[in-house]
């Protein structure tokens, strides 16, 4: 009777151990499953060459997300993908309200894109391409962008539908026109020193008085 209980107990411990075996080999191909997941889904998630992660807003309100190219300063366009390269799509300002490329938000105005250092009630641009004659297709209808003046780098204001250009000559024109009815935006515009891109702290001040 002794021994055949020392007989099944080892029976016993011979099923547990060897479904502790199954149950480690099971948790090791599980695993091996997890790991080949996560790099699939890791290749697919990586971007295509010379592409970054970025969305359109197209002229219907519509919102794409996936990879761009940003080709702003070469031809004023950008190119989409949505699948890894396989399919692509250039896009020019003209049929774009915005994009944001990395992180970084362009507004398409005239066939342009413009860099949104701030946003608010005015919002304060800085020129990333030159549409000027660029031809475009509608279709089959080409279409030459008129863009907008200015060079690339130079700086702007958008408010109410309007793009202004800020130049050393058309400051004071901005700070008295513009800004004038905020005296601590006037205050910290009349001290840039000529350095235009520091405007920027100007209509932040604006914009927060006037929200």
């Amino acid at each position: 009777m002794l021994f055949r209980s020392i007989v099944l107990n080892e029976s016993c411990i011979v099923k547990i151990i060897t479904k502790q075996l199954n149950n480690n080999a099971m948790k090791k191909k599980l695993l091996a499953a997890a790991v080949a997941i996560i790099l699939l889904l890791s290749l697919k998630a990586q971007a295509p060459e010379g592409f970054v992660t970025g969305t359109l807003k197209m002229a219907d309100g519509s919102v794409h997300s996936g990879y761009i190219k940003d080709n702003l300063k070469k031809d004023a366009s950008v190119i989409f993908t949505t699948n890894n390269g396989i399919s692509k799509k250039k896009y020019n300002g003209s049929t774009l309200n915005a994009v944001t490329i990395n992180g970084v938000e362009y507004r398409c105005i005239m066939g342009d894109f413009f860099k949104v250092i701030c946003a608010g009630k005015i919002c304060f641009l800085q020129k990333k391409s030159n549409a000027s004659g660029k031809l475009s297709y509608n279709g089959s209808e080409a279409i030459f962008a008129s863009g907008t003046e200015g060079k690339m780098g130079d700086y702007f204001t958008y408010s109410n539908n309007q793009l202004f250009h800020i130049t050393s000559k058309t400051l004071d024109v901005f700070i008295n026109g513009q800004l004038s009815t905020c005296a601590a935006a006037v205050e910290k515009a009349k001290a840039i020193n000529g350095d235009i891109g520091l405007l920027s702290e100007s209509v932040i001040i604006y914009n927060n008085a006037n929200k």
